[in-house]
């Protein structure tokens, strides 16, 4: 694999389409028939797609609380820093090692866990818009994203996700070029 690929593959935000996931999402042996007339069917979906969007809302909000976490973290250890670094330490900077690189390690970890709640809410609204083809209406899918321009245009709608993502990429950086400065 070259550099690009993997950058893609591992940093870059890859989605399903929709057309992909279409056609495993319906039970081939559960339909409108299968239940007692049309109406129990269609409350069947309804109810569905409220249980699936309320399990979105709740990834978003445990990642919500993720963030939140590793924010206090980072912030704690830059507080820890700025209040032992106020008069420079006599030893040897080089014991600085384990602990940046702890902390680097922690921010990717940080980057991959947000990755992957963006990918897992990703998924979840491709199947929202699956279930909304068979509701009366389809707020998210085709009015709200359409509405967005579709995420392409940023001037209408930057994700939210494309930018946590950057926050423990600031917070590595930040490591290690304090790191150099201090061993420098």
């Amino acid at each position: 694999m070259d550099v690009r690929t993997i950058f893609t593959r591992y940093l870059g935000a890859a989605t399903t389409s929709i057309d992909t996931v279409r056609p495993t999402l319906w039970s081939p042996t559960v339909d409108a028939a299968s239940y007692a007339g049309g109406k129990d069917y269609q409350q069947a979906v309804l109810e569905q797609y409220k249980l699936y969007a309320e399990m979105a809302d709740r990834i978003s909000a445990r990642r919500s609380l993720t963030n939140t976490f590793f924010l206090t973290l980072n912030t704690a250890a830059f507080a820890l820093v700025g209040t032992f670094w106020k008069d420079r330490p006599v030893a040897s900077p080089w014991l600085l090692v384990f602990p940046v690189l702890a902390l680097v390690v922690q921010c990717v970890a940080w980057f991959f866990i947000v990755r992957s709640y963006r990918q897992l809410n990703s998924a979840k609204y491709v199947v929202i818009g699956l279930l909304e083809e068979r509701l009366p209406a389809s707020p998210y899918w085709r009015a709200e994203w359409k509405a967005l321009g579709e995420g392409k245009d940023k001037a209408k709608y930057w994700p939210l996700t494309h930018l946590e993502q950057w926050v423990p990429a600031v917070f590595a950086a930040t490591y290690v070029a304090a790191f150099v400065v201090a061993v420098a």
